[in-house]
């Protein structure tokens, strides 16, 4: 076998290799991962209605788009950096961190927000009005404990109340767990987990219980509307698929704008492409819900990035919110 016949014969054993992103090859191949509830709508329509494989067509190519879903920023984290996956998704602090932790080396970035809405922390422990009565005897519930969204928007919480050297004091109650499970849980009773730091639709849904209520609002902690979670990839991916990458970003400013032309029919997408058994008048309440907002521009970010930084978490700090987002989200306003 001469040299050439030896480089393609491997490269095809290589691809072959399972969890390897195809797009590590050629440009017009995405993998992108998302996790559970109405926060991820956007990619839901994208996928619905092939938003990526359209724009794709504009930039001549034949985009082979692959989606797959996991539970927890950890997971999503690993599959990018192991180039298992080329788009990952997730609250604001767990990018932050990953931006933090690979700058000046894979370069990770945020590429867009999948929108704005509350995250409500519950109880089903009637003494526990607010985080204050929390004890040793309470577990909460978050999909990723100490890292994820919900966690760090905590975090931000419990420093204000007990200080900065405090700001975990309520990771060591904390327990990982996907949305679904902790949602039935909550709602069920008589399982160790007493508190859950939800997000539509589950917190939705959860209150509809008459044992269940709630305790804070994201919204509170960081003073007003802003980004629950956002899409994020490599400096690699970014450079190396410049058409993908535009036909992907202009996919989800696409899916955004039928969003909110018609709230209703994407609440009807929601539960097809989910599958979801939630009743549609629900989830069309808390798609026009006003609190929640469907757009990819970010929206006081900055907040985390700078508490983050104050606490330890974050070792670069931020200028602004395009420091940690790619160029093409500039064109946008954002914060």
């Amino acid at each position: 076998m001469n040299k050439r016949n030896r480089v393609f014969a491997w490269t095809l054993a290589f691809s072959a290799l399972g969890g390897v992103s195809q797009s590590a090859f050629a440009e017009g191949n995405i993998s992108i991962a998302q996790q559970f509830g109405i926060g991820y709508l956007i990619l839901d329509v994208v996928r619905d209605q092939q938003l990526i494989e359209k724009e794709g067509q504009k930039e001549g190519l034949d985009i082979k788009v692959e989606w797959r879903t996991i539970s927890g920023a950890t997971g999503m984290n690993e599959a990018l950096l192991s180039g298992a996956l080329d788009v990952a998704s997730a609250g604001v602090p767990p990018v932050l961190t990953l931006w933090d932790r690979t700058k000046g080396k894979q370069n990770v970035k945020a590429i867009a927000s999948l929108g704005s809405m509350p995250n409500y922390l519950l109880s089903n422990n009637p003494a526990v009005k607010s985080i204050k009565d929390l004890t040793e005897k309470d577990r909460i519930a978050v999909p990723a404990a100490g890292v994820g969204f919900q966690s760090r928007t905590l975090q931000i919480e419990t420093a204000k109340l007990y200080g900065d050297q405090d700001f975990k004091r309520f990771d060591k109650i904390s327990v990982s767990l996907p949305h679904p499970d902790a949602s039935a849980a909550l709602i069920a009773g008589g399982s160790e987990i007493t508190t859950h730091f939800s997000s539509p639709p589950f917190q939705y849904q959860a209150l509809e219980h008459s044992n269940v209520h709630k305790v804070l609002s994201s919204y509170d902690v960081l003073g007003g509307q802003a980004t629950f979670n956002v899409l994020y990839t490599t400096q690699k991916f970014h450079d190396e698929n410049p058409k993908t990458y535009k036909a992907f970003y202009r996919a989800l400013s696409e899916a955004a704008n039928i969003i909110n032309r018609d709230k209703n029919a994407a609440a009807e997408t929601y539960i097809r492409v989910e599958k979801s058994r939630l009743p549609l008048p629900l989830v069309q309440k808390i798609v026009n819900d006003p609190e929640i907002s469907f757009t990819v521009f970010p929206e006081r970010t900055g907040v985390y990035a700078e508490k983050l930084h104050e606490l330890g978490v974050l070792k670069n700090k931020a200028d602004s919110w395009k420091d940690y987002f790619f160029n093409e989200a500039w064109e946008n306003p954002g914060s």
